[in-house]
């Protein structure tokens, strides 16, 4: 194979490595990072202590109470929000994120004839059990009274279920397959390079600029998130479950970067001072013709 054939290869293959990077791991955090349900709740469970959460949760449940009973609002958000402070709070917020967590997921991994008739519903009794034995545990007044009732609330309609399963499912093969295909392009393209210093320096350069769009990507994502909530108070509390879900894609695009700046700057160390540039400098500054030092004037005698 001619050097310029190679060359060209090598060329093709690093970019495609790099242009797999930022998706690769964004299909990656998709598809193993956002379906483990202990994950999911993991990273979910620091929120029940945040102020702008706890003050949606306040606003929320406050005024569909007293729509339904036709009592004071106001009230009703400071009596939720007080109760946001509590343990057993926090026992029924993982409880919540755990059962609607796990109604999706078996939905989305439904295989039966009938999948896409139903809607996802999270039956309450998985809340409302955690919540009472913590009331109980608390010595809180007539918690044995709480009653535990298997109430189903819908999370997700019929309609919307196919198209959501077919992207899971994409996003759990590309998950596996593109970090993978990555990894073989960068193998290759270095290995079939001419001059594979040089392609280890492109390859550590585009993985650094693949973890900064990633990074760029997160942020713009964000911002057109937030904006299209048509409750501006509730964006707080929304950019602060976004920013949750998505740390382990902005620590992941700071590796990125700087794996990439890194390696890109000891290859260019090492080639720098490598024993053969050395020798090579001493053959040059040998090689060099000596300068003639200028004849000396002479002066003519009459």
């Amino acid at each position: 194979m001619s050097p310029s054939l190679r060359t060209a290869l090598s060329a093709v293959l690093v970019a495609l490595s790099c242009l797999l990077v930022p998706i690769s791991a964004l299909a990656a955090w998709a598809a193993y990072g956002l379906t483990d349900t202990r994950g999911y709740v993991a990273t979910m469970a620091p929120l029940a202590s945040d102020p702008a959460v706890r003050n949606a949760v306040a606003d929320t449940v406050g005024d569909g109470v007293a729509r339904e009973a036709g009592l004071n609002p106001l009230f009703l958000r400071d009596a939720v929000r007080s109760f946001t402070a509590t343990r057993a709070y926090r026992t029924a917020w993982d409880a919540g994120n755990e059962a609607a967590h796990t109604a999706v997921m078996r939905a989305l991994n439904d295989e039966s004839a009938d999948r896409d008739s139903h809607p996802v519903t999270v039956d309450l009794a998985a809340v409302t059990s955690p919540l009472k034995r913590q009331l109980t545990a608390d010595h809180v007044p007539f918690a044995d009274r709480v009653p535990v009732e298997h109430t189903r609330v819908a999370l997700l309609p019929p309609a919307g279920l196919a198209a959501l399963r077919k992207g899971y499912h994409v996003l759990d093969v590309a998950g596996f397959w593109l970090p993978l295909a990555a990894v073989v392009f960068a193998m290759a393209g270095i290995s079939l390079a001419v001059s594979r210093r040089r392609a280890v320096t492109a390859t550590a350069l585009g993985t650094a600029l693949g973890g900064a769009l990633l990074g760029l990507a997160v942020a713009i994502a964000r911002r057109l998130t937030l904006s299209d909530l048509p409750d501006e108070a509730h964006r707080p509390a929304a950019g602060a479950v976004y920013d949750a879900l998505t740390a382990t894609l902005r620590t992941a695009s700071w590796l990125l970067l700087a794996l990439g700046l890194t390696v890109a700057a000891a290859t260019w160390l090492i080639r720098r001072h490598s024993p053969a540039v050395r020798l090579l400098r001493r053959r040059r500054v040998c090689a060099a013709p000596v300068p003639t030092p200028p004849p000396e004037p002479t002066r003519v005698r009459a």
